[in-house]
């Protein structure tokens, strides 16, 4: 797999929304979950510096709230916020019409469920024509379900990369990575993350 062009890639958030996993739900690794949605935060936050478009989704938010907090904190000024209806964020029009018009090719996904709605979206971005890789530790499903979902995209073809992996690649140099950390001191290290 090539390195990422980071002025080729959009950042798409799936569903990464409060209430999706109410605490009802015994079979929820919620330290897992947290660790998740900060390194979400984390990837957003880099992307609004390093001028990624960011375009989010959020599964019935009458029904699962909106973006978590820290990830709605973290999302650049200009990101775009889109109701999803149907699993898959290119089966939604209006998301559809966002993703083209941020322009790039290369679309890099984070969110919930792996195995669902990160899953079918990935699919779906890559037979309409879209370089599409999923950062595999900033998604999540309980239990097994996140494994499974991995195991699907690599068979699909669909390229994965740690949050480690996605930073290195758009920031290339070893000067551009010290010129960031420099400039964004509370970005240096991913969540749960050594660099």
């Amino acid at each position: 797999m090539p390195l990422l062009e980071v002025d080729d890639c959009a950042l798409v958030v799936i569903d990464a929304q409060r209430n999706f996993y109410p605490p009802k739900r015994l079979d929820v690794d919620r330290l897992h979950l947290n660790e998740t949605v900060q390194r979400i935060a984390w990837i957003a936050a880099v992307a609004g510096e390093l001028k990624v478009p960011v375009v989010v989704t959020e599964e019935e938010p009458e029904h699962n709230d909106h973006t978590e907090e820290a990830i709605r904190t973290a999302l650049p000024a200009d990101a775009v916020t889109y109701p999803k209806n149907a699993f898959a964020v290119w089966d939604n029009p209006d998301i559809a019409t966002g993703i083209e018009a941020t322009g790039r090719a290369t679309m890099v996904l984070v969110g919930l469920e792996t195995d669902i709605c990160v899953a079918h979206s990935a699919l779906q971005l890559h037979e309409a024509g879209k370089r599409v890789v999923v950062v595999n530790d900033a998604t999540f499903s309980p239990g097994r379900a996140h494994e499974a979902g991995l195991r699907r995209l690599a068979a699909s073809g669909i390229e994965t990369l740690s949050t480690k992996e996605l930073f290195y690649d758009w920031v290339r140099t070893i000067e551009q990575a010290n010129a960031f950390h420099e400039a964004t001191a509370d970005l240096t290290v991913p969540p749960g993350v050594r660099l």
